[in-house]
């Protein structure tokens, strides 16, 4: 979970949803190249048995075929575009439905369902990056888990934390997903940046400062201050994931420290905070699981 684009790029209003997939394609599929050259290396070394855990073969899914037919429309690439790398989609076409019109697609699209086909395992595919998947087509990834079991997916961008909060809404899983599959994908490499704003009662009067929440598997997670100078300085560092407002808290606290911003009483906080700090999946709840925070 990375941003694709710079952040100037992305605030543009010209930019479309379709801009941003194709960055992500590219970026994925300079991702998937990497696993095949690593196993190219360990092919030339004679004293290498090859048997290093790198995936051989890399699968980039779109959720179906349509998206797979717009991206490598739009970017020139082929469905085979580097040896042991290929596109494709997590749904399917059946073989055995001949069928020139599916009414049952028309009546899903219109109600929020997912699309037409099936989901099945790629033959010999030892990983699968997905893309662009939005909240409703999770549980087509899920399925697909079950379906291969050894296989590594890679949830690659597709802003998690956003579409946890879609849960439970009409037409799409329900909030048990969070916790029966969602809360087991685990961050390996992870950038998300916030920007915040805090009124002053002396000058400048209003204070914007921004940071970032990082984490490179295995290592902890770590809270980064934008010092404004093209750099971060590190905050806080932890094993366990803090929450949007625990993240937010630490930044403030650091420019507390730094005696940017002054203290300020409980009341005065609390007014600034609010009561809820949490989104819905970050709060303990019964039976909830907590395995995301690792």
């Amino acid at each position: 979970e990375f941003p694709p684009l710079p952040a100037q790029v992305l605030e543009m209003d010209d930019v479309s949803a379709y801009d941003v997939a194709e960055a992500n394609f590219k970026l994925a599929l300079d991702f998937a190249k990497s696993f095949a050259a690593k196993n190219d290396d360990a092919a030339a070394d004679e004293s290498n048995d090859n048997k290093n855990g790198i995936p051989k073969n890399v699968a980039i899914l779109f959720p179906d075929e349509s998206e797979m037919d717009i991206a490598l429309e739009r970017t020139s690439i082929t469905r085979n575009p580097y040896p042991g790398v290929q596109v494709s989609s997590l749904r399917g076409s059946d073989d055995r439905d001949e069928r020139f019109f599916k009414p049952e697609q028309t009546f899903m699209s219109l109600f929020g369902g997912r699309s037409g086909g099936i989901i099945k395992p790629i033959e010999d595919v030892n990983m699968y990056i997905i893309l662009i998947a939005s909240a409703q087509e999770l549980p087509d990834v899920e399925e697909l888990s079950e379906l291969d079991p050894d296989a590594v997916i890679c949830f690659y961008n597709l802003k998690l934390d956003t579409l946890r909060g879609d849960l439970g809404a009409p037409a799409f899983p329900p909030k048990e997903f969070q916790d029966n599959f969602l809360s087991k994908v685990k961050p390996v490499y992870f950038l998300r940046t916030r920007q915040y704003s805090r009124s002053t009662p002396k000058p400048p009067f209003m204070v914007n400062y921004q940071g970032c929440l990082f984490r490179s598997y295995p290592g902890e997670f770590q809270t980064l201050l934008d010092t404004g100078t093209g750099s971060y300085r590190r905050v806080k560092g932890s094993d366990y994931r803090p929450g949007l407002g625990d993240f937010k808290e630490q930044l403030t606290q650091a420019l507390r420290d730094e005696g940017v911003i002054a203290e300020e009483g409980g009341v005065l906080n609390f007014l600034r905070t609010g009561y809820k700090t949490q989104t819905w999946w970050e709060e303990e709840r019964e039976d909830a699981s907590d395995i995301w925070r690792t």
